[in-house]
C-alpha cells in the first residue's frame, strides 16, 4: 500500500467523515507532519495500539564498497525506527494466517 492507496482507503471509510480525496489527502499529510514534528521535538511518538516511532543511534562502523571491495569508514548516524504495538502485531498475524 502506498500513500495514494491509503488516501483511497480513508475515503472509502464512511465513518471517517471525508467527502473528497483532497480532504483525505490533507488528513494523511497532517498525520505524517505531526509524527515528524513529534520525533524532532521529543525523539519519539507513541500511538497506543499501533506502535512507537523513535530515534535510534547507529554507531560508527567499517563497511565495504561493493564495487571495489575497499574498506570504508561509515560515520555514526541517527535514524528513525518503528516498533509495532500489540494490536498491530495481532492484526498482522491474522492477515498472514489468511494467505
Amino acid at each position: 500500500m502506498n500513500k495514494q492507496d491509503l488516501i483511497e482507503a480513508i475515503l472509502a471509510n464512511k465513518d471517517a467523515g471525508f467527502d473528497s480525496k483532497a480532504a483525505a489527502g490533507r488528513a494523511v499529510d497532517a498525520v505524517l507532519d505531526g509524527i515528524a514534528a513529534g520525533i524532532k521535538k521529543d525523539g519519539n511518538v507513541q500511538l497506543i495500539g499501533f506502535g512507537t516511532f523513535a530515534v535510534k543511534s547507529r554507531a560508527a562502523r567499517t563497511g565495504r564498497n561493493p564495487q571495489t571491495g575497499a574498506t570504508i569508514k561509515i560515520k555514526a548516524s541517527k535514524t528513525v525506527g518503528f516498533k509495532a504495538g500489540t494490536a498491530l502485531k495481532a492484526d498482522a498475524a491474522k492477515s498472514k494466517a489468511k494467505k
